[in-house]
């Protein structure tokens, strides 16, 4: 099945508010990123070369809900 055939399009009510975190939901937690060189969990503050702040909170998180920003939703 192709799915770059389907559209969604929501009305502005329709549009989420918040995503869903799975994290604590799961059984067990999930094991926290490594650095490739040392094989040891990186701390969050080390991704932040790589990724937006935001977006490291996100997979931090424990929350089960997480508040989209307005500006993704506008978008």
């Amino acid at each position: 099945m192709d799915l770059a055939r389907f559209r969604f399009d929501l009305s502005v009510e329709e549009v989420p508010t918040s995503w869903y975190n799975i994290l604590p939901d799961l059984p067990e937690a999930v094991p926290p990123p490594l650095n490739p060189k040392t094989g040891e969990p990186v701390d969050p503050s080390a991704l932040t070369a790589l990724f937006p702040k935001a977006l490291i909170e996100q997979e931090v998180s424990g929350e089960r809900y997480i508040p989209i920003p307005a500006a993704v939703r506008e978008a």
